[in-house]
């Protein structure tokens, strides 16, 4: 599923417009962003919790030359599905 068929599954589930859902889903969007970029845990009860997380520096290695490059530490989002998610695909 693409956003295009989210956005017109939650119009149909809600009575609203694509125009309007496709604004509060971009909205919903754009706060766990800024949630996360905060430093904040976003928990919504029996879906799931995204939490930021860091990764630290570590050495990879370019595969066309085979030369060692340093890749940076990095923040990355991680996703951890509830019970009630866990649940509805088992």
């Amino acid at each position: 599923m693409n956003k295009a068929q989210l956005v017109e599954l939650v119009a149909e589930k809600t009575k609203t417009t694509k125009t309007q859902s496709e604004q509060i889903l971009d909205a919903t969007l754009e706060a766990i962003q800024e949630a996360l970029k905060d430093g904040e845990e976003v928990k919504l009860v029996g879906f799931g919790t995204f939490t930021k997380t860091s990764r630290k520096a570590r050495q990879g290695r370019n595969p066309k030359t085979g030369e060692t490059v340093k890749i940076p530490s990095a923040y990355i989002p991680k996703f951890k599905p509830g019970k009630d998610l866990k649940d509805a695909l088992n």
